[in-house]
């Protein structure tokens, strides 16, 4: 545990640091969110504020990473496909790039990671003892020698890594609400780790990458709490991408991860459904999702920021506390309370309309 600690802090210094000296260059390039300018329904500010902060975020990891990450194909893999993550990202903030071209990319970033050895080849079943395979089909072919993929498993790895890339970003809709999600979170999934041997390599990856992960995230809170002096902007999806990869590395721990993210999970997927039945694409951005209806009640942007963090620490605990049946039972009565939640305030507000 104590070892574990050193990326944590690394990264949460080295964050802590950067982001202040990013500010005013991010400034200067014209990487800023400017409500004139910028129309979007669920635009919250007043006055312009610089978008970039992935940029000191997925640094504070990388040079954390150096001295904590092996080198090898998977982390290779890893970082290229973040990297791409982050220009894509990085030019969004500036330049509004299309929503249909930067979900390709996600598509293309999420194939890098696969491509590379990383998989769900399991999980744990919930209705009984051993776990349920994802591993049985195979398709080999030559290209420059053999190559195998996966079926069922690189599919659902490209399937989580994208959702979990994009559910992230519909989360920092208020100050300080995204950093502290994705720190809670992956610390839950680094302590999760650690009850494994960690002479696995991939066990080692996904502990040690977790923590950088909550490390940064806290450092780069500080500025990001309200009132807001950086946004994370759309090049924090690199940051999300490194999250679902440490969720799924050194066996699956979806279940975990879906319970410590659950608020926002499931407010993902509400939004999806709600905009494809409304007869819009599930793209289309508007500002219906749980913390701009927890603002029209009334919430401060600190307090629904708190609320997030306090639900995903109590649910972290639990997911850490119970067996794979208790979290099976935990999701679905989180999705229950959630969804029957979302959909009454939804009621609400359409009758006081």
């Amino acid at each position: 545990m104590g070892d574990s600690l050193f990326p944590f802090l690394v990264a949460f210094i080295t964050t802590a640091l950067l982001t202040p000296l990013c500010i005013p260059l991010i400034k200067k390039l014209g990487f800023v969110d400017d409500p004139e300018k910028h129309q979007h329904p669920a635009l919250l500010h007043k006055k312009i504020i610089p978008r970039g902060g992935g940029i000191p975020l997925f640094l504070g990891i990388c040079i954390g990473g150096l001295f904590f990450l092996p080198i090898n194909k998977i982390t290779i893999a890893l970082f290229i496909a973040s990297t791409l993550a982050l220009i894509t990202g990085t030019l969004d903030d500036k330049y509004d790039v299309s929503r249909y071209v930067r979900f390709g990319i996600n598509i293309l970033c999420a194939l890098i990671v696969v491509l590379s050895g990383i998989g769900i080849s399991f999980i744990n079943n919930p209705f009984g003892h051993g776990v349920i395979h994802f591993d049985t089909m195979r398709w080999t072919f030559y290209f420059f020698g053999f190559h195998s993929i996966v079926v069922f498993s690189d599919l659902i790895a490209l399937l989580w890594i994208v959702w979990v890339m994009n559910m992230l970003n519909w989360s920092k809709g208020v100050d300080g609400q995204m950093p502290g999600i994705v720190a809670i979170s992956a610390a839950v999934i680094g302590l999760l780790g650690l009850r494994f041997s960690l002479s696995d390599p991939f066990t080692l990856i996904s502990v040690h990458l977790s923590f950088l992960i909550a490390g940064a995230a806290a450092g780069f809170l500080i500025y990001n709490f309200s009132p807001a002096r950086i946004f994370p902007g759309y090049g924090a999806t690199a940051i999300y991408l490194l999250l679902s990869v440490a969720s799924i590395m050194s066996g699956a721990k979806l279940a975990t991860a879906f319970l410590v993210m659950g608020v926002p999970m499931i407010d993902g997927i509400v939004t999806v459904l709600r905009r494809i039945l409304s007869g819009k694409s599930p793209f289309w951005h508007d500002n219906k999702h749980l913390h701009h209806i927890l603002l029209r009640f009334g919430m401060t942007v600190r307090e629904i920021a708190l609320f997030y963090w306090i639900v995903s620490g109590i649910l972290g605990a639990a997911a850490l506390l119970l067996t794979a049946r208790g979290k099976a039972f935990a999701i679905v009565t989180l999705i229950a309370l959630v969804g029957g939640a979302l959909a009454f305030l939804h009621f609400a507000l359409s009758e006081e309309k």
